[in-house]
This record gives C-alpha cells, sequence and structure tokens, in this order.
C-alpha cells in the first residue's frame, strides 16, 4: 500500500535518512521507533507532502506520489489522516465543532448532518458524552481521542500516529493504544505510528523499523526485536543506559 523506496533526506551538514526504504502492509499497524531526532517523523511527513525528499520515491499503491504539487496532494491527505503529538484542536471550539470541521469543510454536510455525524465518531472513540466541552476542559489523553475522531471523519485508509502517547499518564496512553489496535482489527485501518515508547510498541505493534543513524537498522515483527542479536537494537528495546548506540 505504502512504500518508501531509498529516500534521503538533510538538513544541511546533516544527513537525517540515508538510502531508506520501507513498506507498509494493509491494515498492519507499522511502529517506526528510534531515538529522539532519528528522523522516524521526518521519514512519514514525506507521505503527506509535508517534507520532499532529497533523493527517492514515495509511492502509494504503486503510484509516485513523490513531486506531487501542493494541490494534487489534497487526494492523498485525505486518504492519509495525520495525528500531530500535539493533538492540534482549536481551542475557540467544542469538542463536537473540531470534528465536525472536515465534514463541513470537505464533505459539504449542513450544520445538523455534521454534528449529528461528528458525535457517531466522537462515540468511536468513547468521547460522544463530552462533546459540548471544550479543549482546555479535558486532560491530554482524553484531547488525544478526539483528534483520532476527527481524523477518521474522512474514512481514511491510513492513519499517521506521531508520538501519540507521550506526555500521557499510563491508563490514558493504554486507551490510546487500544484505540490504535481495534482500528486496525475492526476498521482495518493502516497505521504508521512514531514512536519510543516501549510498552506500546509490544502491545500493539503488527510489525517494527527501527530508524538508527540515518538507515533502518532492523525491520521485523515484535518477536524478531526481542530474540535479535544486535547489540544496538537489544539496548533500544531494553532502555539500557550502556551500550554501543551513539546519542
Amino acid at each position: 500500500m505504502i512504500e518508501f523506496r531509498n529516500i534521503f533526506k538533510s538538513f544541511g551538514s546533516k544527513h537525517v535518512l540515508r538510502d531508506v526504504s520501507l513498506t507498509v502492509e494493509r491494515g498492519q499497524v507499522l511502529f517506526v521507533v528510534g531515538l529522539s531526532g532519528a528522523g522516524k517523523s521526518v521519514l512519514v511527513k514525506h507521505l503527506v507532502g509535508l517534507m520532499k525528499p532529497d533523493g527517492g520515491q514515495v509511492l502509494l499503491d504503486g503510484v509516485d506520489i513523490t513531486d506531487l504539487s501542493e494541490r494534487a496532494y489534497y487526494p492523498v491527505r485525505k486518504r492519509c489522516a495525520m495525528v500531530f503529538q500535539h493533538s492540534t484542536l482549536f481551542d475557540s471550539m467544542s469538542l463536537c465543532e473540531n470534528v465536525m470541521l472536515p465534514l463541513r469543510k470537505h464533505k459539504g454536510l449542513s450544520h445538523e448532518q455534521a454534528r449529528v455525524t461528528a458525535i457517531q465518531f466522537l462515540s468511536r472513540v468513547q468521547m460522544d458524552h463530552m462533546a459540548d466541552r471544550f479543549p482546555s476542559d479535558i486532560g491530554d489523553g482524553l484531547r488525544k481521542r478526539v483528534a483520532i475522531a476527527r481524523a477518521l471523519t474522512l474514512d481514511p485508509d491510513f492513519v499517521i500516529f506521531d508520538e501519540p502517547t507521550t506526555g500521557l499518564d499510563p491508563l490514558a496512553a493504554a486507551n490510546v493504544d487500544q484505540l490504535i489496535r481495534a482500528l486496525s482489527d475492526e476498521q482495518g485501518v493502516t497505521s504508521i505510528v512514531v514512536s519510543h515508547d516501549l510498552r506500546s510498541i509490544f502491545t500493539v505493534a503488527d510489525r517494527i523499523a527501527m530508524i538508527y543513524q540515518g538507515e533502518i537498522r532492523l525491520d521485523g515483527t515484535p518477536e524478531e526485536f526481542r530474540t535479535t542479536s544486535d547489540p544496538v537494537v537489544h539496548q533500544f528495546i531494553r532502555g539500557l543506559a550502556e551500550g554501543p548506540m551513539v546519542l
């Protein structure tokens, strides 16, 4: 469904991605992991045109989307929703109004139709009872759920989650994890999750790709990560302070 093919990306003299190739299968939950600043978010932003590679290609269902114009990316972004790390809800709008916005803008629904549909999406993330509250009234974990509901309004084929559990308490993080897993199991949504949350990685992922020093160090199942003899991967997944990793 999605293919990153030989991606190179640099910022000035800093080489962030060096010949990175990665395929994401339909319906899969893929975790992209690595140290902070390893290039995880940089890689996935190429998919929705927020960044352009210095070299290489991004393919969606076999179609090269690497060099599309801004306008040509619109249909791609409708198929690919992105949930940012900080939720990006509009503070001046209620939770329901936040979810209604893409329904009115992109689907042309009336106010009443959009509200009914938004409530349905909020119910999918167990937030319909808070529809008329504002983002400032609720915690980070609940705001993340609303952001996911908003991302789902255009019925995307796949969703990118950028550090979805960062800053959340363990219970809120577990709830977000369960939601990501359910989207795949129950609705067939393909998910790419950028994370360094070890608990999430091994409870949610179908597959894991680790970026280290600009390259894919290991691409495999959770079990392959647990049993690998690679000392760098071993240090990362165990959260060890001592080891061969260059910080």
